[in-house]
């Protein structure tokens, strides 16, 4: 809510109305200021200013609670879309593949041999055009004779280079995911990126070969952060391996955690023959340190009376408290 100073001294309030635009159908949602469509309802189709001039989007996003307001200030919602600009939508979109075959034979003329030209897109009125590529070098791309050339071609339309990274590829290509899925994740729901690391499949316990843990894109998979926070939630109550226990069956080492299940594997070592792996629930089993705390402290002198010979009852009550 920001506050205005009346011509005639009365403060007066004026509500702040946030929305979410996606100008994609599975990507990234953006929040504009739509004080001046009071009346804005979810499934509209509005013109927004951008960074990168005003482009056409959806509301998916209708927001009860003001966010915190990002650097710059909150980007205005400039009105609601007519089917004019909707149909100037459709007929750029309808040119997009020729500028992205113009854009890859000019590629290849230039011999710029670690560059890719992904996809082209226009804005709705076609005033801009802007050409996503990735590159396989970590150096930076030198793109100015191929944006002067691209500019030169597209004399009515600003054109701009921007480059994206292989996940961004791999959701724009689309295709079978790597789990054997008809379509990637990336392309299905997925509209933001989580950084994903090592750490998360180690917590859950899977294989870290290459092909187990690499998705299409030739990153980690997005799908190891799925599960990842259950997991970590679940090992809090679990004894670690290595640990030792006392089980119903006598006492052992944790070799194995299934935090899905609350389950141990406990290699039991006492009160067999051999050494046997046997599964247990987390309330069937106590750690074997804090057991043998108690054990020593239960048959530890009274610390009441010199030479340990005891009146008070207090090594009966260490007693009982163990039994128990």
């Amino acid at each position: 809510m920001s506050i205005l100073l009346h011509p005639y001294g009365i403060i007066a309030a004026m509500q702040t109305n946030i929305i979410g635009v996606r100008f994609t159908k599975i990507g990234k949602i953006y929040h504009f200021d739509c004080s001046t469509l009071p009346d804005v309802k979810q499934g509209d189709r509005v013109i927004v200013d951008t960074a990168r001039g005003k482009h056409l989007g959806e509301v998916v996003q209708v927001l009860e609670e003001t966010p915190p307001q990002p650097e710059g200030g909150w980007k205005s919602v400039e009105r609601r879309a007519t089917p004019r600009d909707l149909l100037l939508q459709q007929s750029w979109q309808a040119k997009q593949t020729e500028a992205m075959i113009n854009c890859r034979a000019r590629v290849a003329e230039l011999q710029l041999k670690d560059v890719k030209i992904v996809t082209a897109e226009y804005n709705y009125d076609g005033s801009r055009l802007a050409f996503l590529f990735s590159t396989e070098s970590e150096e930076k791309a030198d793109l100015k004779s191929l944006k002067k050339d691209m500019s030169q071609l597209y004399q009515t339309t600003h054109v701009e280079m921007r480059q994206i990274g292989p996940r961004d590829v791999a959701k724009f290509l689309g295709g079978m995911g790597a789990c054997g899925i008809e379509t990637r994740c990336c392309s299905k729901f997925l509209t933001d990126f989580s950084p994903i690391s090592i750490k998360m499949a180690k917590e859950q316990g899977i294989s870290l070969t290459p092909n187990e843990i690499t998705g299409m894109c030739g990153r980690l998979r997005c799908c190891l952060i799925y599960e990842y926070e259950q997991y970590v939630e679940a090992r809090k109550t679990l004894p670690k391996r290595n640990k030792r226990v006392v089980t119903p069956k006598g006492e052992g080492k944790v070799i194995d955690v299934l935090p899905m299940s609350d389950k141990i594997v406990v290699l039991i070592e006492s009160g067999t023959d051999r050494p046997q792996q046997m599964t247990f629930s987390r309330a069937e089993v106590e750690p074997w340190d804090e057991l043998e705390a108690l054990k020593r402290k239960a048959q530890a002198p009274c610390d009441r009376h010199e030479g340990g010979e005891c009146d008070c009852g207090k090594k009966e009550q260490k007693q009982e408290k163990k039994k128990k």
